[in-house]
């Protein structure tokens, strides 16, 4: 008799969604689909809406990230303005760089310590009560407070840089609005222990320690868990080096092969579609070079670090070389590798920002270019899951006409379809049966993409977790809500 396992939703991910998987009459999975199933709406909310407001509204999308929306559509609007790629002013380029790092330093401690810690530190088989951030800090008290203290130092950088910690408004269309002070400065340089960017450095160097002591004592789980080839896709600086807020688009193939070279993001139209599909109001971004079918890719953390020659800072550089060595300098297919990749980044965020925050342009005075209005726009950033893309047309009265966004858990969406039916087929094919540790095993694989359907659907939700067994006819045969 044919059965169709439904997990919904999925915990510890932002947003709603499920996970469908379907068994034929001998038991063995045929299909397996992460469905997104909220509405997909802020593209059409911002229409009407003066220009220069979007990147203030498009933060709505997210609590998370809405520093990488503020940001995206901010270049986007530079773009508009007449202050596009190079144009705006060292202070403007400069603080918006602050608050883009920070964010990603706050994100990835987040994520790392309080999202996907628990399921390294305490076993993808514990008890969902215990397997969590305070479980965690049971376990290893200064490890769990080093977590919260990187994440509150990183939301302090995006305070000072933008206003506020959530929703701020420091970039506007041409620039910023405020500088950074001396006084805010020396509070990050120079502030008490342990809130301090070379304490913050420390803490990221130790946490990329920590992963690659798991790695080393768990192998063949990290390596061989939802491992498949794919392509990679990211910004790099026009020389290469990892860059999270400006460069170019270049993908390579599971094998290194560059599919997309170093090409102008305005033109991004030209190299990358979206499918539909019936089943999610989530879209599957491909490269049109390759066809909807081979051309899907990753974006996030991973891709970035397969996609980029080498880091611009030097610790993070050296954990780089490392972490390259192991796959003999090709991309690495790992998804749990992720997480060595989101540490690394970690780790080379926590560098810039001090070497922003020593660099005495963030005092400057001029915060603003404009020049020849345009009536479209493109703004791209690597957000922390990813490269996001913000695509604005206006009309003649500065009212915004059309608005796409490709977030990163949309770039991701094929890639986190494979990595659930990896798990459906290396762990229901033993035995079709909903167990703990299957339902936790999905939610691991869905978890290494750090997925924010929120920003992905463009609607807000908490996930807990119900898994329904269906034979072919629709009969429910079995129920399990966590």
């Amino acid at each position: 008799m044919g059965r169709k396992i439904t997990i919904e939703p999925v915990t510890r991910v932002e947003g709603h969604g499920k996970v469908t998987i379907r068994l034929d009459d001998a038991g063995k999975v045929t299909q397996s689909r992460f469905h997104v199933v909220e509405f997909r709406g802020f593209e059409r909310f911002v229409q009407g809406r003066p220009y220069w407001e979007a990147p203030v509204l498009v933060q709505r999308l997210c609590g998370i990230c809405p520093v990488s929306h503020h940001l995206a559509a901010a270049k986007a609007m530079d773009v508009i303005v007449g202050a596009g790629p190079g144009k705006l002013t060292a202070t403007a380029e400069k603080m918006r760089r602050l608050m883009h790092y920070g964010q990603m330093l706050q994100s990835h401690a987040l994520h790392f310590f309080h999202l996907s810690s628990p399921d390294f530190l305490l076993g993808m088989d514990a008890d969902p009560a215990v397997r969590n951030i305070i479980g965690v800090a049971a376990l290893n008290k200064d490890l769990a407070v080093q977590g919260i203290l990187l994440r509150k130092f990183g939301q302090e950088i995006i305070l000072a840089t933008a206003g506020k910690k959530i929703h701020g408004t420091g970039a506007v269309p041409g620039g910023i609005n405020k500088n950074l002070s001396p006084e805010e400065r020396d509070r990050f340089l120079k502030g008490a222990a342990p809130l301090n960017i070379d304490q913050m450095i420390e803490w990221s160097r130790a946490a990329v320690e920590l992963f690659k002591d798991y790695h080393r004592k768990n192998k063949d789980m990290v390596d061989g868990f939802a491992e498949f080839p794919s392509n990679h896709l990211s910004l790099v600086r026009k020389d290469g080096a990892l860059d999270f807020y400006h460069g170019v688009l270049r993908a390579v193939d599971a094998e290194g092969r560059k599919v997309l070279n170093d090409v102008d993001y305005q033109d991004y139209l030209e190299y990358i579609g979206e499918e539909t599909r019936s089943w999610s109001y989530m879209k599957f971004p491909y490269l049109r070079s390759l066809g909807k079918t081979d051309g899907w890719y990753r974006v996030g953390p991973l891709a970035r670090l397969n996609t980029c020659d080498y880091i611009p800072s030097p610790l993070a550089q050296k954990e780089f070389e490392v972490y390259k060595a192991y796959t003999d300098g090709k991309p690495n297919n790992m998804s749990l590798h992720t997480h060595w990749a989101r540490l690394i980044e970690l780790l080379h965020s926590a560098e810039v920002i001090k070497e922003l925050l020593l660099d005495k342009d963030l005092q400057g005075a001029k915060l603003v270019k404009k020049g020849k209005k345009v009536a479209e726009g493109v703004g791209l950033i690597e957000a922390p899951r990813g490269t996001l893309f913000h695509h604005y047309r206006i009309n003649d009265d500065d009212q915004i006409t059309m608005a796409n966004l490709i977030v990163s858990t949309t770039n991701n969406n094929e890639p986190m379809n494979r990595a659930v039916h990896w798990v459906a087929m290396n762990v229901l094919s033993e035995k079709p049966e909903i167990t703990e540790g299957m339902l936790n095993r999905v939610e691991v694989a869905i978890r290494a993409y750090d997925p924010c359907l929120s920003c992905a659907t463009h609607a807000v939700g908490r996930m807990p977790l119900e898994v329904t067994l269906v034979d072919a006819r629709g009969n429910v045969l079995q129920r399990k809500v966590r």
